[in-house]
């Protein structure tokens, strides 16, 4: 039996569908520090798979992984829409899609 090394966050059914699977693992469960840190990581994990194949299956892990974090640190989702919402309208979205190329002073 050989063994594959991790070492990174995974999601929580995960183990389960391993040993549904025929396989071990060993798991162990993070404290808060250790787990910002991870999904920080994860973060730039999804956002490099994100960008390697453009699927929107890689930008869907991104968005989850992104809640798990609004979540971790106190916030909810709504609270980090709304923010979006509000910074949308004094400021606008990316949808002309405006390259800015300089500002003369």
């Amino acid at each position: 039996m050989s063994t594959v090394i991790h070492g990174k966050l995974v999601r929580d059914r995960i183990p389960e569908i391993i040993e549904s699977a025929g396989k071990r693992c060993q798991t162990r469960i993070l404290v808060e520090e250790e787990y910002l840190a991870a999904l920080d990581a994860k973060l730039h994990e999804e956002l490099a798979e994100y960008q390697a194949d453009k699927s929107m299956e890689e930008l869907a892990d991104l968005l989850e992984v992104m809640m798990a974090v609004a979540e971790a640190r106190g916030h909810s989702f709504a609270e980090i829409e709304a923010l979006r919402r509000e910074k949308a309208e004094k400021r606008g979205g990316f949808r002309q899609r405006i390259w800015l190329e300089s500002v003369h002073e």
